[in-house]
Formats: C-alpha cells, structure tokens, sequence
C-alpha cells in the first residue's frame, strides 16, 4: 500500500470546503491550516486568469521531516502515510525546516507539530479523508498509488501530472493535474503584504511572537520583488499570490543563533589551548588554563540551556535522550554536547590531581569532541531539507572557523585579566588574523559562488542586499572581520588583541543571526 493524493486543478473552484472541513475534522485551531488553498494571478486587467492550488503535506516516500525528528514524533507507517504523535513531540520545530513544502506547523494549544495525516483516524473505517469527502468538484483524489485499478493509479498514469519540488529527492506522493508553476513554486508568486490573512502584522497562538509583515519584518524580504536565477538583477513578479494562509515567520528565532555562538565559544576555547599547548608547544600559564576551562564549561551550559529555551515543550527534553532517534543530527548533537561536557569536567579534575597522562589523554579526547561539537551544526542544517541555504558544502568550514575565532578571542579577553605577556598575544594575534582571512573567503564562496537553486539565491541575496544586509555587512564583515584583522596585524600588543577579540565575538553573533535567519525568510509553499 501507498497513500496518496491527487489534486485536479482543472476542477478546483478555489470554495474552501477542503479547508474548512479539515480544520473542522481534525479540531485545528485558528491561525494553522493543514490543508490551504492558495490564489495566484496572471496577466493584467481585464485579460486576467485566477489559479486555485491546495497545498498540504506531500506524504513523501522519503520524508526529510521523519530523518529529522530526535524523538520519532513522526513515522511514516506501512501505508504510506506520514503520521505523527503529538505525545512525543519536544516541539524543536526542526521538522519545519527539513519538510520542503511548508506543511508543518506548531500547534498553538499543544505546542507540538501537527500536518495532514491523511486522516488516518478515518482511513482506519474506511472513510475517504475528510478534504476528499467534501470536496464539490471531486477535485482532491485519494487512494493507493501501488493498486494499479485505484482511481488515484490511473489518474497518475494517463493524465500529465507534476509534483512540487522533485529535486530534493523527497518522492512526494501528492500529483496536480493541469498544476500551474507559478502556483507551485512560491518564488514565482512571492508573498504579498496586501491579501486577506497575510496581511496581518503578528501571528496567531504560537505565531504570535513572529513579525508576519514582509514590509515590517526584519528577518523577510520586500514582497513586490524576487531574483530569477542568474538573472544579475532583480525584476517584478509576473504572478501575483493573491490569497493564501498566514506566513508561520521565522520559527527559529533569537535562541538558535544564541546557541550556535555559545556553542562556538565553549567549543572554539578548548580547541584553542588544544591547539597552542599540545601541537605549536606554546606554554600557557595555569591561571589562562584554567580560566580557558571555566568558559569552556561556562559557555556549554548556556548552550544546553538556549537548546532548552528554544523547545515549545520543554518539559520532554529528557525525551531525547530517553527515546532517541539516533539518525537525527538533533540527538547526536545532543551525545556530543554532553560527551565534550564530561571530558571537560575529566581534564579538570585531572589536572586539579595533577594526573598528567589522564590530563593529556583527556585534552586529546576532549579536543576531538570540541571539534565535532563547533560542526555538528553544520550537518544538522544540512537535513533541513526544506532551506537549500544551509545545504552549502563549506558550513561545516564556516562554523568551524567561527569556532576558532570565538575560542581564540575569548582566550585573548582572559588573557588580559590573566596576564598575558607579548609573545603569547602575537601567536592569539596571528591565529586570529589567519581566521579572520579565512572567514571573509568561506562567506564570500558561499554567498557569491554558484547556488544549487532559485532558494539558496535567494537567501544570499537577502544577506546581502536585502533585509539583512546592514547586519551582515556592518556587524558580520567590517566590526567582526575587517576592523579585528588590521588592528592585530598593525599592533598585535596584549590590548590591541584582546579589543580585536570583543569585536570578533560580536561579528561572530551577527554571521550566525544571519545565516539562521535568511534562509527562512524564503518561503515554501
């Protein structure tokens, strides 16, 4: 058995009922939609042609948001369906990155995700979904893909059909017959300020907190334009998005960003005393040693606490650890935080016993996991499917560099409490002055090389010129890259270094608010 859909654009009228009934069916709470109808215009008046396309969870075979999921909240059952059980979910919203079609959404009440289920409540009886009931045109189709004299086989096999988004390699099981591009790629019909719903400025119950206005918001960008790809200028939409469901905003926020740059610090100071005392045989004095710890250990429990923070349900956190997914970058992350933990309290217990082979084997030990730990990241983004930004080949390059700026200017700011003498602030000097070079070259091959597609364009577009280019320039580029490099290769004195370095750290927050942040100012559905 194989579930799934089929939408017969040539019959939809754009009524709602599919809408309707499905909030009614499933009890989904205003402001969140899981099914949704969206308008799209063409032409001008009064030659004009208005497109009805319903959007809703694809099912697909290889569903991006069941890889991602630490707790197996999702599953994708032996019929095809992509199911969920909202009694295990965590509400780490990472399901709504890695699904390509914006079909996931928080629960407002249970602060859980929730999308179509085909609903399987129904399917169980042997009841059509309650869209497909409903439905006055006969315009939604459902039914087994793999029985070859099901109605739903024989659409897809004698009439044209498309899918959305093929090349993420998802295998959607939701067909559109006579299905419009402008309707299905949302980046030929960009979001527009002025249609009912999206119009609002904030969002519903869990939404609230988001700014949805693309005018007024400063993690989107301007409605009215988008970039074609290789186009080398921005034009006007050819086809307007007239209705649609309300924008679900930027769904990681401040916190994300917050932890990857605690997560750089605590990570990027260990490698660094790895690095000066055990492979360049720099001698470090014990207090900058063990204040080097302190922040290490300091900044890792800020970055378990943002991770907390950020989750909808806190109060299951200990469910990725208790019933983990091991697949999921989110649990592996989560091993590797708490493995570096323990191998830092070992390096401090030892060198407090002065055990030195356990010290060493524990510094060792403990540099390897601080190196998994400032790039796991990287793979975790990288099975969020549905942002192609984050699926850059150089991000693991990029957080790790960031890394080892963070630890090295947290090393050279307690360098001054410490007493750090000339010699040791020329080598953080000069280690910092190759990061910074190597910084600026990693962002630049990732926002100014060649993009996989219209999406990762996109995002380095709003990086760059669009709502967020005044951070990334001024605060990533000039006060976090630029202005900390010339100031420790002209004067690489204890001062000069340790005033570079709170500039880097600034720079190093403001590289990762906007590498979070972009990506989800592209939508997807």
């Amino acid at each position: 058995m194989n579930y799934g859909f089929v939408i017969d654009a040539r019959k939809c009228i754009g009524c709602h009922a599919c809408t309707v009934a499905c909030k009614s069916e499933n009890q989904v709470p205003l402001g969140v939609n899981r099914t949704w109808v969206k308008y799209v215009e063409k032409g001008s008046f009064p030659n004009t042609r208005r497109y009805f396309t319903v959007l809703r969870c694809n099912h697909c075979e290889e569903p991006p948001c069941v890889d991602i999921c630490p707790v197996e909240a999702l599953h994708k059952r032996d019929d095809g369906i992509v199911d969920f059980d909202a009694r295990r979910c965590i509400g780490c919203k990472a399901c709504g990155q890695a699904c390509p079609y914006g079909a996931l959404y928080i629960d407002p009440e249970t602060k859980t995700s929730a999308k179509c289920n085909y609903c399987a409540h129904r399917k169980e009886v042997g009841l059509k979904p309650a869209c497909v009931a409903i439905c006055p045109q006969q315009a939604i189709i459902s039914g087994d893909l793999d029985d070859p004299s099901s109605a739903i086989a024989v659409l897809v096999a004698s009439e044209q059909t498309m899918v959305r988004r093929s090349e993420k390699g998802t295998r959607p099981n939701l067909y559109y017959i006579n299905g419009d591009g402008a309707s299905l790629d949302p980046l030929q019909a960009p979001p527009d300020k002025e249609y009912h719903w999206s119009s609002q400025a904030r969002g519903v119950g869990h939404f609230a907190k988001y700014n949805l206005d693309p005018e007024k918001s400063h993690h989107g960008a301007p409605a009215r334009a988008i970039r074609r790809p290789n186009s080398g200028s921005i034009k006007p939409a050819a086809a307007r998005r007239v209705y649609d469901a309300p924008s679900k905003g930027s769904v990681w926020g401040w916190e994300v960003p917050a932890y990857v740059w605690s997560k750089a610090v605590a990570a990027g100071s260990f490698l660094m005393l790895f690095l000066l005392t055990a492979i360049m045989g720099v001698s470090l004095p014990d207090t900058l040693q063990w204040a080097s710890w302190c922040v290490s250990l300091l900044f890792l429990s800020v970055t378990g606490a943002l991770l907390v923070k950020d989750l909808d349900r806190p109060d299951r956190f200990t469910s990725v650890m208790l019933r983990p997914q091991f697949s999921s970058w989110l649990v592996r992350g989560g091993l590797t935080i708490a493995g570096f933990g323990a191998l830092l309290a070992l390096w401090g217990a030892a060198k407090f016993l002065k055990l030195h082979g356990i010290e060493t084997a524990a510094l060792w030990a403990g540099s390897a996991l601080a190196l998994l730990t400032s790039i796991y990241t990287a793979f975790l983004f990288g099975s969020a499917k549905g942002r192609d930004f984050w699926q850059s080949p150089l991000l693991w390059l990029h957080m790790l560099i960031n890394s080892l700026i963070a630890g090295g200017s947290a090393m050279a700011v307690l360098g001054i409490v410490t007493g750090m003498d000339a010699a040791l602030a020329e080598n953080l000097g000069r280690l910092l002055a190759t990061g910074f070079a190597l910084h600026l070259i990693v962002m630049a091959a990732e926002l100014f090389g060649k993009h996989p597609s219209a999406n990762a364009e996109r995002s380095a577009e709003i990086i760059t010129q669009g709502a967020l280019k005044q951070q990334f320039w001024t605060g990533s580029v000039l006060v976090g890259n630029v202005l900390p490099m010339i100031a420790v290769y002209v004067a690489p004195s204890p001062a000069v270094v340790a005033v570079a370095a709170l500039l880097a750290l600034v720079g190093v927050f403001f590289t990762e608010k906007v590498w979070v942040q972009a990506p989800q100012s592209v939508p997807l559905s």
